[in-house]
């Protein structure tokens, strides 16, 4: 904790309600009256004391970690701790006072939730699969009724995930403009409802493609430096990974994506580039659909290339 006569104050509590609690005690007898909190975005081992001090009228901030790297550069930082990191993030958010996170609604936790939940057990169904492939004998039937449990879990948290959208019925119609896009699957748009959720969290869609990284970044420094864009990566990396597989289906199962295709092979685009701004292509639209409220209409996008 930095305090405002510069002076930094240390409290190490568990990730759970009862460290949250205890958390809350401590900075009491601190004296805390104003607290402005800062984290980084870790895989989802924020979501628990964001909502907790977001629920407590605390202002958050929940940070990319690849900011945090970045404006580490400018510190002479030798070592690496937990108390280095906690300092550097309380120094980055006093200097650059970035914008406020807030809670989103408990529907959409519950979402974000089930569908953390469904690619964990897929990720556990492939390397169970991968097992079985070299397992000698002895451990093969238990690799194999590991399988079969992790397919009836995923069946059921699929089914789960459909009926959640079902009873929320602004989500259920935002899923059903999403499922107007050819090429997003039903896993896909969970995914999509579940991070960025709402449009109104994005005034525009290159806004929203930035929040999945997906956004170009240039590399041009005078007459010497000149490299090939790339993906930022400063972003949502599950949203950005979970946009591949739509981006090559929408590319080579799609007329509106095989036109896509065609115009960025004519200019001489490399395949990866493709994949990237198809991914981003992606984003856009699903942005577009949600934003007006109008299910995909294939003839607003004969190929076009995003800029």
């Amino acid at each position: 904790m930095l305090r405002p006569d510069g002076k930094w104050r240390q409290k190490v509590v568990a990730n759970t309600p009862a460290g949250f609690d205890a958390l809350a005690n401590w900075l009491t007898n601190q004296g805390v009256s104003e607290l402005h909190a800062a984290m980084e975005a870790t895989g989802i081992y924020w979501e628990g004391v964001a909502e907790f001090l977001s629920n407590a009228g605390v202002t958050v901030n929940v940070i990319n970690p690849a900011q945090i790297k970045a404006f580490g550069v400018s510190y002479p930082v030798r070592t690496k701790t937990d108390s280095v990191d906690a300092k550097l993030i309380a120094t980055f958010c006093a200097e650059r006072r970035p914008e406020p996170w807030r809670a989103p609604p408990v529907s959409e936790q519950t979402l974000r939730a089930l569908v953390w939940r469904l690619e964990a057990l897929q990720t556990m169904q492939i390397q169970e699969s991968n097992r079985l492939q070299v397992a000698r004998e002895p451990v093969k039937p238990g690799i194999e009724s590991h399988l079969q449990w992790l397919d009836k879990e995923i069946q059921s948290l699929i089914k789960t995930i459909r009926a959640h959208i079902d009873s929320h019925p602004d989500r259920r119609q935002k899923r059903d403009l999403l499922d107007s896009i050819p090429g997003l699957g039903e896993r896909t748009i969970a995914i999509l409802l579940a991070f960025p959720g709402s449009p109104e969290r994005f005034h525009k869609a290159r806004q929203a493609a930035a929040f999945a990284g997906l956004d170009p970044r240039q590399f041009e420094s005078g007459s010497s430096v000149k490299a090939r864009p790339k993906l930022s990566r400063i972003g949502h990396a599950f949203l950005r990974k979970a946009m591949y597989m739509p981006a090559r289906v929408t590319l080579y199962k799609t007329s509106w994506g095989r036109a896509f295709l065609s115009r960025l092979q004519a200019v001489g685009k490399r395949p990866l580039l493709i994949i990237g701004a198809v991914m981003r292509k992606l984003i856009h639209v699903a942005f577009g659909v949600l934003k007006s409220g109008q299910p995909f209409n294939e003839t607003l996008h004969p190929g076009h290339i995003p800029g």
